[in-house]
């Protein structure tokens, strides 16, 4: 190559100035719809309405929250629930979404597109869709799960889970779990084929076959992608509100023991029934959700995240 022709290639390389240009637009949209409100509701959180008047209070309305018995009781409430709520989907949700993209992933499988589309369609479903179907589906009086828990002998089994203290919250995170499943099945389905075929080849080779294949050659390679899935995971569900309202209303009943902290933060801002709405405390809550889930994701990017890279290629 000619060094006339070695310049114009040079040339043409993208610049901080073209890098910007094309990251402008983005970011723009991204000030304007999660930066600014995001500080909008840290400032909110630390002003109180009198007298229709915002005076500033500093961090009255946080002792508030910890310290009123009232909001307090509430407030760990809804964070122990949350917290449960996301157990559950680390427990269940993510390793079945791994054992189903290893399940897919084999080249042995027939109709595998078709189990692939079949498990992620729930994902693409209307919370409220979602919410209420399963509603009727486990409804004592109209549901079928009564009949369908007949006819294979177990109806002894049944009880109204979504009516009981003990096992509403835990349905709601099955009834979560079973429609959001194919998100980290697609995931890891798409890290097993990053996965070079030389390196399969050597296993193979070294008589290293089927689930102990898996266990030692494909599970570590993968493990930068379960952390990034078990992040989003706890992002999403510390964030979660939708499938809960849809099924059991603000209040999130029987007597809030499917309360979260995004249920909590609704009934508080805008209020709810006789209880009205009080946009500041409403912000203390949003700001503590904001708080939680940036120590969580702390947590990972500089302690879990710096000892995963040595798996990747």
């Amino acid at each position: 190559m000619s060094e006339q022709s070695l310049e114009h290639s040079q040339d043409k390389r993208p610049t901080r100035w073209h890098i910007a240009v094309f990251l402008a637009p983005a970011l723009l949209v991204y000030t304007a719809v999660m930066i600014l409100p995001l500080f909008g509701t840290l400032q909110l959180s630390l002003f109180r309405s009198v007298d229709n008047v915002q005076v500033f209070t500093g961090f009255d309305n946080f002792r508030t929250l910890f310290g009123d018995p009232r909001w307090s009781a509430s407030f760990w409430n809804a964070l122990g629930n949350n917290t449960w709520f996301f157990i559950i989907h680390m427990l269940v949700q993510n390793p079945i979404g791994i054992l189903l993209a290893a399940l897919l992933s084999s080249p042995k499988l027939r109709f595998s597109a078709f189990y692939r589309t079949a498990i992620f369609i729930p994902t693409i479903l209307s919370f409220v869709i979602v919410g209420f179907a399963w509603k009727l589906i486990l409804s004592p009086l109209w549901g079928v799960a009564p009949n369908l828990l007949d006819l294979v002998g177990l109806k002894s089994l049944f009880v109204p889970w979504l009516g009981k203290e003990e096992y509403a919250l835990t349905a709601l995170s099955l009834i979560s779990v079973w429609q959001f499943v194919g998100i980290p099945m697609m995931l890891i389905y798409a890290a097993m084929l990053s996965i070079p075929d030389e390196v399969i080849e050597a296993a193979e080779c070294d008589g290293v076959t089927g689930f102990s294949q898996f266990w030692k050659i494909k599970l570590p390679l993968i493990l930068p992608s379960i952390g990034i899935i078990s992040i989003l995971t706890f992002v999403g569900n510390f964030n979660a509100f939708d499938l809960i309202y849809s099924a059991q209303g603000a209040l999130a009943g029987p007597n809030y023991a499917t309360d979260i902290l995004g249920t909590f933060l609704y009934r508080t801002f805008f209020g709810f029934q006789l209880q009205t709405g009080d946009p500041n405390m409403g912000a203390t809550i949003a700001s503590m959700m904001f708080f939680i889930i940036l120590t969580g994701v702390c947590v990972y990017l500089f302690l879990i995240q710096t000892r995963l890279r040595r798996y990747q290629f």
